[in-house]
């Protein structure tokens, strides 16, 4: 029953450090770039996310697979969008 929950925790983790992996690979220029600080930072991001969303997921596993890459992919994005919401907010 642990065991369980251990791979469903890795399995949507590594889903969302994938989906940041392709977003690095896809905004790469050279290969140096999939080695450095920022690239690092958005794979780190990505699997913070998607060890976020497997507090969110549902029942159905296609579904959330993609969602989770997704939201691996558009992690970084995400997260600088809500803090610039939240910091124009305090401000009013």
């Amino acid at each position: 029953m642990v065991i369980n929950e251990i791979l469903t925790i890795a399995f949507f983790t590594f889903q969302g450090f994938l989906g940041a992996f392709v977003s690095v690979l896809f905004k790469s220029r050279n290969p140096q770039y999939m080695k450095s600080w920022k690239a690092v930072k958005r794979y780190i991001t990505g699997a913070i996310v998607g060890y976020i969303f497997y507090f969110l997921h549902s029942e159905y596993n296609f579904p959330n697979a993609v969602t989770c890459f997704v939201f691996g992919y558009a992690g970084e994005d995400i997260i600088k969008n809500l803090v610039e919401i939240i910091l124009e907010r305090r401000k009013k």
